[in-house]
């Protein structure tokens, strides 16, 4: 009764505002979507959901128009005061205050956030970014919440090929005698036993309730901290999963002695399944390609089947036809005989693109196409509400939430637009106040310096802040083009403001109240296919006090999981708030080229193809094709993973360095014609890639060059404007 009175009142209260005329000039095939797809099972009719989004228009348009026109001013005065003097931080930092770059410091506050799921609040681990656009990944990564460590460690190079353990071919027994030693290690140091280790382990056995181990020379163990085994899995003809938990992160010993490997295994194993990725961002910016109508109707259609959990996608993998759909829950009994669900799927946030672009998918009575960000925070949520009433297969958010990740927001002005934005949606839908959530990206420079002031506006909604070398290198650079050349993209992660940066934001998530209730998170691993390498250098995020870090497929998240049980990130925050805080001076230090870092004309050739090879591997995909992220080879061959912000750093490192005479026009043209041979080279496989040599001609190679070139003009630099508009002349 209490369940049908709410969706009652959610939707049946009267309405916030009189219908009216509805002038918007919107796509047909969009109308379709909205009537036919959106709106079906939430009671809203066609006309209130389109004269509610006009009236939303109207009311934030302006808004976003005159923040846009306050970026712009303030990088003119930025520009003109470097032009007229030289950098003293002193004067520097005082300058930015009085201009208003760096907003009035907020006395001491602590976030109110409510109603937040335990994947945010309470468990470390990694988190993935999807595209959204691509239903198979979006899928995969949703599903990504459990993952094989046998398989992750088997398929990638963190076990060596070395000593016969080649991965080539069938099953390979000496690589996977490796594999089960490097597992059985991770048990040993996560749960370990009371006497002996775990490959001695023949057989598990319960004895007056509790779980305890029978060794290979007859003795009964247990763990040492018995609390860390949680519940049973009954699978039927002998084979059960052990579940486990360690810092707060569950891992499933699988048991089948007839399954090939369990069979030859002391103990029955078959495989050891970690719960991998507790939270996805389904991205619906940085790495789609979502230019108009058509490409926004796949971002939110996707999104949909999300909500509603019936999101399918089936394809031929090596000859089997395969469908992917959303995995159920988990059940296991726990040892007080009681039955737990835990969830099978990652907790679901979306990420809506900032506050520049407008798409042409819906257009004011003007003619004029609309803020796309206004536009996605009134779509996204209104999908969401079939979660939050229960039209979906699954629930999404337990706690009835709606998680939205806002980029590029320049300081706490920007925020509190964003967050009037969803309160204004809320009232449009009748959900309760700060029912949407926001995960403030702090990749801009003006918001770096103003974080503290960035979550006050937010501080009864923000659930997430994090760090993004790409991004906000690119607002660096951009922000400072007048004060001169910059390091090289190597020495740029060895300068001064990047260890303050790092710093600083989790230093102010602590200390505005982020610890057990919040994520702070670190930016992504760009190198899928150097797991090993991940395995090695990763560990330095949770170790930071980031409860998240951003990875790149299932099996990073599988593998990165290993650095959560190794390393207790509460403990480590409740450490980090006894440290000296990061300084405002030293996010102020402008990373610039002097004479004891001179560069000779080899390492600013070097450096120039470096970055031409980039934004090219990235934007014929973009252009030709619509890809928004893909695994692009760099100038040596190795697989990066590319999306805008990629595009973003390495074009403001070309355009700065033309700026201030290290190169000319020319030489870059030049140069961007030698790297198109080499990423025509590298995409010769691709049936549908389109070549830019010899003739140079085509779009997606001026689009690169115009990236380069004119990216002084650009806008905060953004890559945006440009892309788009080269994508709809491909369509």
């Amino acid at each position: 009764m209490k369940f049908i009175l709410k969706i009652f009142n959610l939707f049946f209260n009267p309405i916030k505002h009189k219908p009216a005329e509805v002038n918007l000039i919107i796509d047909p095939n969009m109308e379709d979507f909205v009537k036919n797809e959106i709106l079906p099972g939430l009671e809203i009719s066609p006309h209130y959901f389109w004269s509610s989004f006009e009236l939303l228009l109207k009311k934030f348009t302006q808004k976003n128009k005159d923040l846009l026109a306050k970026r712009k001013s303030l990088q003119n005065q930025i520009n003109n005061w470097h032009k007229n003097n030289n950098l003293d931080i002193v004067k520097y930092r005082t300058f930015l205050e009085d201009i208003g770059y760096i907003a009035p410091r907020k006395n001491e506050f602590k976030i109110s956030t409510w109603n937040v799921d335990p994947e945010i609040r309470k468990i470390a681990g990694p988190q993935l970014v999807v595209p959204v656009m691509n239903a198979r990944f979006a899928l995969n990564a949703a599903n990504a919440r459990w993952g094989s460590l046998y398989d992750a460690l088997y398929g990638t190079n963190v076990i060596k090929e070395e000593d016969g353990a080649k991965k080539e071919g069938g099953y390979n027994p000496i690589r996977g005698e490796k594999v089960i030693l490097f597992s059985k290690k991770f048990l040993d140091d996560s749960i370990p036993l009371l006497i002996g280790n775990y490959k001695d382990v023949i057989r598990f056995e319960f004895i007056d309730g509790e779980l305890s181990c029978a060794l290979e020379d007859g003795t009964i163990t247990t763990l040492k901290d018995p609390n860390k085994y949680i519940g049973y899995m009954d699978k039927g003809e002998g084979a059960y999963g052990l579940l486990f938990k360690n810092n707060n992160l569950h891992f499933e010993i699988q048991v089948d002695r007839s399954h090939p490997i369990g069979q030859e295994d002391a103990a029955g194993i078959k495989d050891i399944l970690m719960e991998s990725a507790v939270t996805t961002i389904q991205d619906c910016e940085d790495s789609v390609a979502a230019v108009d109508a058509e490409d926004k109707i796949i971002v939110y259609r996707n999104w949909l089947g999300l909500m509603k959990g019936n999101l399918k996608r089936s394809f031929d993998k090596n000859g089997k036809y395969i469908t992917r759909e959303l995995n159920p829950d988990r059940k296991y009994l726990l040892k007080n005989g009681k039955m737990i669900l835990l969830p099978g799927r990652s907790l679901m946030l979306v990420r809506n693109v900032g506050l520049l672009m407008t798409n042409p998918a819906i257009k004011n009575q003007m003619g004029n196409p609309v803020f796309e960000g206004i536009m996605d925070a009134f779509f996204t949520v209104c999908i969401s509400v079939h979660d939050i009433i229960g039209n979906g297969v699954y629930k999404n958010s337990k706690t009835k939430s709606i998680y939205i990740v806002k980029p590029k927001m320049h300081g706490p002005e920007e925020v509190k637009f964003t967050c009037d934005l969803f309160a204004e949606i809320e009232t449009i839908f009748n959900l309760p106040k700060n029912t949407i959530k926001i995960g403030i990206m702090d990749e801009e420079r003006r918001t770096t310096v103003n974080l503290k002031e960035c979550i006050y506006e937010a501080r009864e909604r923000v659930i997430f802040i994090n760090t993004g070398f790409l991004d906000r290198t690119g607002d660096e650079i951009h922000t400072s083009m007048e004060a001169g050349p910059m390091v090289t993209k190597a020495s740029m992660k060895t300068q001064d403001w990047i260890t303050a940066y790092e710093n600083w934001n989790v230093d102010i998530g602590l200390e505005t109240g982020f610890q057990g209730n919040a994520q702070i998170g670190k930016g992504m691993w760009p190198m899928p296919d150097e797991m090993s390498e991940m395995l090695k250098t990763k560990m330095i995020h949770p170790m930071s006090g980031a409860n998240c870090a951003w990875v790149p497929s299932p099996t990073a998240a599988t593998l990165h999981a290993l650095h959560y049980h190794q390393i207790n990130v509460h403990e480590e925050q409740t450490k980090l708030l006894k440290r000296e805080k990061a300084k405002l001076e030293d996010l102020l230090k402008i990373p610039l080229l002097n004479n004891q870092n001179k560069l000779t004309t080899d390492e600013i050739n070097a450096e120039i193809e470096n970055n031409a090879q980039g934004i090219l591997g990235y934007v014929v995909r973009w252009v030709d094709q619509g890809i928004g992220c893909s695994k692009v080879p760099d100038i040596n061959d190795i697989g990066l993973m590319e999306d805008r912000a990629t595009c973003r750093i390495s074009s403001q490192y070309i355009s700065n360095w033309l700026h201030h005479g290290l190169c000319t026009k020319e030489e870059v043209i030049n140069i961007m014609k030698k790297m198109a041979k080499i990423v025509d080279d590298q995409n010769k496989n691709d049936v549908n890639y389109k070549k830019m040599s010899p003739s140079y001609d085509g779009i997606a190679f001026k689009t690169a060059c115009e990236l380069a070139i004119k990216g002084i003009d650009q806008p905060s630099g953004y890559t945006e404007p440009i892309l788009h508009e080269m994508r709809l002349k491909r369509k």
